[in-house]
């Protein structure tokens, strides 16, 4: 089992000894430790939480809302929600930070507590480092019982996300609605249940089968939007002969779609997409990671804008964003971020202009596809044993590559004419990511086991 650490949150597996996995103890002392620096602020005492259905999320979420209340904290409880609507909603309420408890697309025994600022956004390096010390020497001071805080629920916020979603410049809700979508929705027995189900209604989508939609954290799959996991999705949308499948991960913060004809659209592509959309309607710079499709680049050429990539993770990317001013970015996983709605993840944002997009071209699903590069990836992992030198085996990989453009701002990404690979630690477990991207499935491959057997 395991516990990751990092200038973002924290995130380990229930149970076992403190320190080595998310205890209550640890739960405590680093909701301790983050509130503590977002009162010293002086921002406001309002902290704002939310959590996905996983099963041990009402533990977690009892945890660090009553240590809140410890530090005088005002915490605004949203209950089960998604992390795009904790990120909004501490704008809403004008709140000091936020915390989201969900593990995002990690096996049911996982749970986090990921951290926000005042602006709904993850926390700055410094910050995070400011936070994971005090938690190791607990210097903590709580308040006394007179100016004990207060918890107040909340649940409002995913209406007022889905306004924001519906007044977005180029969300066309009567283009959509005209369409008459029939669609069938992976919930993954989490938020997306009843998120995404409310938003399609609010686009005038009224046919709408939701597979796993027992928010008991139990998922029927794992998790992750990966093709693999999504056999249900896929035969269902043929079988109900539905216009589009979507797919988000417990936290609705992923989203990838299947076709009219059980074929998955591609994670990648959702970004890819979108992305299309929004550049027609407003030309300018885009930003996804080094891990994600050369597709975007090409759709981002084409409209005469300039593409950047950024290190893996969604304060980098955020933080890229904003640097070169950027009209879309995301991730390759299915992440959309837009900075017209709010500097997240958002799987909500992402199925409105998709639908938008559809609705716009008038094509299906699969056609839509079709009509982008098609490039393949193979995304692969190795798992890390305790103690090991990852710098030495990097260096070992890049030194079998001479040829190859190396970038080296996270992990290892090599660059060739038609190919690419990248070799990257987690930031939320215990392994090296591997991806590779080519023209042929067969040549993608080839790359990842090639740098596989050099990491032996």
């Amino acid at each position: 089992m395991a516990l990751m650490k990092s200038i973002s949150g924290i995130r380990g597996t229930i149970g076992g000894e403190p320190g080595n996995n998310l205890t209550p103890i640890d739960i405590v002392k680093f909701a301790a430790a983050y509130g503590s620096i977002i009162l010293q602020k002086n921002k406001g005492n309002k902290i704002v939480i939310g959590r996905d259905a996983r099963m041990s999320g009402a533990m977690v979420s009892q945890l660090v809302s009553q240590t809140l209340v410890g530090l005088g904290a005002h915490v605004i409880d949203l209950g089960l929600s998604t992390t795009p609507t904790v990120e909004m909603a501490v704008v809403f309420e004008n709140a000091a930070g936020g915390i989201i408890l969900t593990a995002s697309h990690n096996p049911k025994e996982w749970n986090a507590l990921k951290l926000l600022n005042e602006k709904g956004e993850f926390i700055s390096a410094e910050e995070g480092k400011q936070v994971l010390a005090l938690a190791e020497n607990e210097k903590i001071t709580f308040t006394s019982v007179d100016d004990l805080g207060a918890i107040q629920q909340n649940d409002n916020s995913l209406q007022k996300h889905i306004y924001a979603i519906l007044a977005h410049p180029f969300v066309n809700k009567s283009a959509v609605e005209k369409k008459n979508f029939k669609v069938v929705v992976d919930a993954i027995n989490s938020s997306g249940a009843f998120a995404v189900p409310a938003l399609l209604k609010s686009l005038g989508v009224t046919d709408v089968i939701v597979l796993n939609e027992e928010m008991h954290g139990n998922f029927a799959h794992n998790p992750e939007p990966l093709a693999e996991h999504l056999t249900e999705l896929c035969s269902r949308v043929v079988g109900e002969k539905a216009d589009l499948g979507i797919a988000v991960d417990p936290d609705v913060d992923r989203l990838c779609f299947v076709s009219e004809d059980g074929t998955l659209f591609g994670e990648e592509y959702t970004l890819v997409a979108v992305a299309d959309y929004i550049l027609k309607h407003k030309p300018g710079s885009t930003v996804s990671n080094l891990s994600s499709t050369r597709a975007l680049r090409d759709i981002t050429l084409k409209y005469g804008g300039h593409y950047y990539a950024s290190a893996v993770g969604e304060v980098n990317v955020v933080t890229k964003m904003k640097e070169v001013n950027a009209v879309i970015g995301g991730e390759g996983n299915g992440g959309i971020i837009d900075p017209q709605l709010h500097y997240g993840r958002d799987a909500l944002i992402g199925v409105a202009l998709f639908l938008s997009h559809l609705a716009a071209t008038g094509l299906s699903v699969s056609a839509l596809r079709k009509t982008y590069p098609d490039y393949k990836m193979v995304k692969d992992k190795v798992i890390l044993a305790s103690g090991t030198d990852l710098q030495s085996i990097l260096k070992k990989v890049e030194a079998a590559f001479p040829e190859a453009s190396i970038n080296t701002i996270d992990g290892l990404k090599m660059d060739f004419e038609n190919t690419w690979v990248h070799l990257r630690a987690s930031n939320t477990e215990p392994i090296v990511r591997i991806y590779a991207e080519a023209l042929e499935l067969t040549e993608a491959q080839q790359l990842v086991d090639r740098v596989k057997g050099l990491m032996g």
